[in-house]
């Protein structure tokens, strides 16, 4: 049984994802931002940091995350779906939204292959991380909760 979750629970979903995602950027910027810093508005100041405009945008990704996560990953929305075809809508919705980020944003450039298909290696590999993270910490959680089912039976 899910526990019922107040606003703070999102936002702080929220912010986790941002810091998720700006920790992941500022990576990049560290290894990249110098080479990329004509070529992106992500890495427009190079390996100096990110501008604000561009940690805002970041901010409304990781909102927008959270968004599809309550719609597509909880029962609040949907409840009979497989979980199989909610994690696919889910990754389909968050690969929509940041199409649009990318082309609304000019996060690349749009008619460049290479750039699209470093964004589809890394949604794609970064996605499957997230699944796996995600369902060990539900083998762990339902583990858990098996072993103290078995415990109050036994006694």
């Amino acid at each position: 049984m899910e526990e019922k979750k107040t606003i703070f629970y999102y936002i702080r979903q929220a912010f986790a994802t941002y810091g998720i995602i700006v920790l992941v950027f500022v990576v990049f910027n560290i290894l990249l931002g110098d080479i990329a810093g004509d070529y992106s508005a992500l890495f427009a100041l190079g390996k100096d940091g990110m501008s604000i405009p561009v940690l805002l945008e970041l901010l409304l990704l990781a909102i927008m995350i959270t968004f599809a996560q309550v719609l597509f990953l909880t029962d609040k929305w949907i409840e009979n779906m497989s979980m199989i075809i909610r994690y696919v809508l889910f990754f389909g919705a968050v690969m929509i939204v940041m199409i649009v980020m990318i082309i609304v944003f000019n996060w690349f450039p749009i008619g460049d292959m290479y750039a699209w298909g470093g964004f589809v290696i890394s949604y794609t590999v970064s996605m499957i991380t997230s699944a796996l993270l995600t369902r060990l910490k539900e083998r762990t959680e339902n583990s858990k909760m098996q072993e103290a089912l078995d415990k109050y039976n036994r006694r």
